[in-house]
């Protein structure tokens, strides 16, 4: 019989909704196995007697017979820059540490509305502003299959707990690689949306033009929005190997090499080629913007939320260095002047969606397998995780 903890989302909410097992004893599963992995820092907040209450109420809802959600009783891990009416949302900094929102991110409604529970409010770097999760303030998230390396950042207290399978599924939000960098050191799935595809409302902003939530899970069937597999015969797949697999592992490499090896013999057509001018294009389009939004964004947020902050204040009890540092540098002589931002906007991102467009219309292909290029991670990424649960889950550092 699989352990209830090894169950992802779809499992979960199958076996609560069958009457297989309770929600409640999926809650006490999920709670023992985070006490005995707390090492890993995973959550920043993390109520147990109110995830007994709600999986308490989702299981007398069953037995009355009420209409049940696609993931009723389902215990779900949050990144802590998602609002949450019942919990505090920190965005990993002191500043934010006693902030809770009046309602939650309609993000969250629409889990809460499906039936999901909030398992706990996940670390993260803070303020997402980095690819680690050294968090200086709440401590960092450590990596379930070696505790003594990072797993990724900036959602790495959700890919943590996805991995050591302490949730069956989480939230993160990326920005600029901060779902896709965990969920890859962590040895999980995720995915992130087009941006605005899904609300980006009552999360803790950094840039309105990049931002977004998305979903994490060990495996596609595990996660909370489901996407429907293509058909793989036939299907033209764009392998651009400039840029994106520069300095790649070998490790890496070889694992990547048997997957593009496995999908020619399902039949899939790969199309070598690079994107032209990409690693320029991106340079110009990417960060500039991300940077010059930042204060905009925050400030903003800190205004609705009645928080009594703005940004130098956030920024005054920032404790990480290097996220301090990056703030700092959105001020002042360092900081992207709004002709710079403008022209990134204008210019720059257009010409690199356009490429893009081009690229695979000239191949005629439906889309491209490339390696997230990520240099500041790259010299300490773990080895890719084996599917299996972690050994060193529970080990102490």
């Amino acid at each position: 019989m699989v352990a209830l903890f090894e169950l992802g989302a779809r499992g979960a909410a199958d076996a609560v909704r069958n009457g297989e097992q309770t929600a409640e004893a999926l809650a006490e599963a999920l709670l023992a196995r985070c006490a005995a992995a707390s090492p890993l820092n995973a959550f920043i907040s993390l109520e147990a007697d109110r995830l007994r209450a709600a999986a308490r109420a989702a299981d007398q809802r069953r037995q009355r017979g009420e209409r049940l959600g696609p993931l009723h009783g389902v215990p779900l891990a949050l990144k802590d820059n998602i609002d949450t009416a019942d919990f505090p949302t920190t965005g990993g900094t002191p500043a934010l540490a006693a902030h809770r929102p009046k309602r939650n991110a309609p993000i969250v409604q629409r889990l809460l509305d499906a039936g999901a529970l909030v398992l706990g409010k996940a670390n993260l770097q803070e303020l997402a502003y980095g690819p680690t999760n050294n968090n200086a303030a709440f401590g960092p998230a450590r990596n379930p299959y070696d505790p003594t390396r990072i797993p990724g950042g900036s959602s790495g207290g959700s890919a943590a707990a996805v991995a050591a399978r302490l949730a069956p599924a989480a939230l993160g939000t990326d920005t600029g690689g901060s779902i896709r960098v965990p969920a890859a050191l962590c040895g999980i799935t995720s995915m992130r949306p087009t941006t605005l595809r899904w609300s980006q409302a009552g999360i803790v902003p950094l840039s309105h033009t990049r931002d977004t939530a998305g979903p994490m899970a060990r495996v596609i069937t595990g996660a909370p929005t489901e996407v429907a597999p293509a058909p793989l015969k036939g299907l033209r797949l764009g392998l651009p190997r400039g840029y994106f697999w520069e300095n790649l592992d070998a490790e890496l490499a070889a694992i990547l090499e048997a997957a593009l090896a496995r999908l020619r013999e399902a039949g899939v057509v790969l199309v070598e080629g690079d994107v032209a001018n990409v690693a320029a294009l991106d340079a110009a389009a990417g960060f500039p913007i991300l940077l010059y939004e930042t204060v905009i964004e925050l400030e903003r947020y800190l205004a609705e939320h009645e928080t009594g902050l703005d940004f130098a204040s956030l920024m005054a009890q920032v404790k990480s260095p290097s996220v301090k540092r990056a703030l700092a540098s959105l001020r002042g002589p360092d900081a992207v002047s709004e002709a710079s931002y403008r022209e990134a906007l204008s210019k720059h991102r257009p010409a690199l969606q356009e490429t893009y467009r081009r690229y695979f219309r000239e191949r005629a292909c439906s889309t491209a397998c490339r390696c997230r290029r990520c240099p500041p991670i790259s010299a300490t990424s773990p080895p890719a995780a084996p599917r299996a649960s972690p050994a060193l889950v529970c080990r102490p550092v």
